[in-house]
């Protein structure tokens, strides 16, 4: 997978690429990082490609020029969308970080400052334009690099090879649509808590339905905006429902 990340600190991306599932992907040469700064494309000796925003207001904005040009660069190298990080865009989600390593290469436009100009918005200009424009949350950070690493952690992860087991991306949260189950690891017991019995029976079809049934609790629990795109079968709608009347109980008592 090819990505090219557009970013005013190169350095500070790459190191991307040193740690965790990225690092190994990048060893194993399944994540290449193609790294793109903008300055390099300025029309003046200083390497400047910000202004004051015309309408006046704090802050400065990114030209679209210098921008254009570095998305052109980035593009003739990693094919793919072009995708800006900014607190505007749609959320990132497990769902888009498949959808991107599906098409097997991306360029990351990381903003500064107020944003960019509009007008690389408005697609004047079809060979340079930003395709969509995603978001890692609610907040605002002082730039997009920090969104743009947690988009190549994301993917790296999913890339053939990358994890040691293939079943571990398939089994975290979201994956499924629903969150994560609990994991235990040894003792069996740690400060007087027991691991569950069922974790130890043996048992692998029992293990699937406990770890099931937990991952639908936490949910329902902890993101119940979540349930609403879950297909549940038959048992699982059941035994969720009793769940949560018990839960409704023990709140009362």
């Amino acid at each position: 997978m090819q990505v090219s990340v557009i970013t005013l600190f190169p350095e500070w991306v790459e190191q991307v690429t040193k740690f965790g599932m990225p690092r190994v992907a990048a060893e194993q040469g399944a994540l290449a990082l193609n790294l793109v700064n903008p300055r390099d494309f300025a029309e003046n000796p200083w390497r400047r490609i910000d202004r004051r925003p015309y309408g006046g207001g704090p802050g400065m904005v990114m030209e679209a020029e210098p921008l254009a040009r570095a998305i052109a660069a980035a593009r003739s190298v990693s094919a793919g969308p072009v995708v800006a990080l900014t607190p505007q865009g749609e959320r990132f989600t497990q769902a888009w970080a498949e959808r991107l390593v599906a098409g097997g290469g991306m360029t990351l436009l990381c903003g500064r400052y107020e944003g960019w100009d509009a007008r690389l918005d408005a697609g004047l200009a079809p060979d340079v334009q930003i395709d969509v424009e995603l978001s890692v949350g609610d907040v605002v950070l002082s730039g997009g690099e920090l969104g743009a690493m947690m988009v190549i952690d994301a993917c790296a992860r999913l890339l053939p090879g990358v994890l040691g087991d293939e079943n571990s991306s398939v089994e975290d949260s979201f994956s499924s649509g629903a969150l994560d189950h609990p994991h235990y690891a040894r003792p069996a017991e740690w400060r007087g808590q027991a691991v569950p019995e069922v974790l130890m029976s043996g048992d692998h079809a029992a293990i699937r339905r406990w770890r099931r049934q937990q991952a639908l609790a936490r949910t329902w629990e902890r993101r119940p905006d979540l349930l609403d795109g879950l297909v549940l079968s038959p048992d699982e709608q059941e035994w969720l429902r009793a769940y949560i009347a018990q839960h409704a109980i023990d709140a009362k008592r």
